[in-house]
C-alpha cells in the first residue's frame, strides 16, 4: 500500500479505473458460461456496493472537501453536491426519452440499459479519479480511501456488466458480441478517471468542487440504481449488505486514518 500511496494521482486513477473496468468485463464474461443471473447473489452484491459507496461519499469525497480549507465551505459543498446529483437526474431523464429501436421493445430495452450503464459509469469514473487526485499527495489515508472507493465501484460494476451482456444475449446477440458491448460500457470509467485526476492535479483549487460534485453524483447513483435494485429482491438481505458495506468502509477509514 505504501507503493500505491507514492503514485501520482493520474497513475493511481489509471490503475483504479482499470480495476473497475476489469470488474465490468468479468461480469460480462459470465455470458460465456451462464444462462441467467442468480437474483440472490445479484442483490447482495448491489447492496454491499451501495453501502461501500455511501460511506465513500462521505469519507472519501465530502469530508476531504470540507477539510480542504476552501471558502465559503457551505456554498462550495452544497452547490457542488447538488450539481453532481443533477447530472444523474438529467442523464436519467434523457435516457428515459430514448426513442431508438421503437419497433422492437426488447432491443430498445437492451439499448437503453447499455446507454444507462455507460452514462452512469462516467461520474463513477470521475469520482474515482478525483479521489485519486486528492490521494496523489502521498497521504496514506487518502490512498486507502481512494482504493476502497474503487473497490466499491468495482463490486457494483460486476453485476452491471451482466446487466448489459445478458439481455443482449437473450435478444439474439452472439456471446462474443454480448461480452464485447458489456465490457465496453465500463471502459469510459478509465477515461473519466484519468481526466478527473489530471484536472485536480493541474488545478488544485477545483478539488473541493470536484469532490463535492462527485459525491452528489455518487449518492444519486446509489439512490436511483443500487438501492431500488437490491431491495427489490429482499429487504433483509439487502439491508445486511448495505450495513456490511458501509461498516467495512468506515472501519478501514478509521483504522488507516
Amino acid at each position: 500500500m505504501q507503493w500505491i500511496a507514492s503514485l501520482s494521482g493520474v497513475w493511481l486513477a489509471l490503475l483504479a479505473t482499470t480495476f473497475t473496468y476489469l470488474m465490468t468485463a468479468a461480469g460480462a464474461a459470465l455470458v460465456f458460461v451462464c444462462k441467467k443471473v442468480n437474483n440472490s447473489a445479484f442483490s447482495f452484491m448491489m447492496s454491499s456496493a451501495a453501502g461501500i459507496m455511501l460511506a465513500s461519499t462521505f469519507f472519501s469525497l465530502l469530508l476531504p472537501a470540507m477539510e480542504s480549507g476552501a471558502e465559503p465551505k457551505w456554498l462550495i459543498l452544497s452547490l457542488g453536491f447538488v450539481l453532481g446529483g443533477l447530472l444523474i437526474i438529467v442523464t436519467d431523464v434523457l435516457i428515459g426519452k430514448f426513442r431508438f429501436f421503437s419497433y422492437n421493445a426488447k432491443k430498445r430495452s437492451s439499448a437503453v440499459m447499455c446507454i444507462a450503464v455507460t452514462m452512469h459509469n462516467i461520474p463513477e469514473g470521475l469520482a474515482v479519479g478525483v479521489a485519486c487526485g486528492a490521494a496523489g499527495t502521498g497521504q496514506y489515508a487518502a490512498a486507502i480511501a481512494a482504493v476502497m472507493l474503487a473497490v466499491g465501484i468495482g463490486i457494483q460494476n460486476f453485476p452491471e456488466g451482466m446487466c448489459v451482456a445478458f439481455p443482449l444475449r437473450a435478444n439474439g446477440a452472439g456471446r462474443g458480441k454480448s461480452f464485447f458491448i458489456g465490457q465496453l460500457s465500463g471502459a469510459v470509467e478509465i477515461v473519466a478517471g484519468v481526466v478527473g485526476a489530471a484536472a485536480v492535479s493541474v488545478a488544485a483549487g477545483i478539488l473541493p468542487w470536484a469532490l463535492s460534485f462527485s459525491a452528489g453524483a455518487m449518492l444519486a447513483v446509489v439512490c436511483s440504481e443500487l438501492v431500488p435494485e437490491s431491495f427489490a429482491n429482499g429487504k433483509i438481505k439487502a439491508t445486511v449488505g448495505v450495513t456490511a458495506g458501509f461498516a467495512l468502509m468506515m472501519i478501514l477509514d478509521i483504522a488507516f486514518g
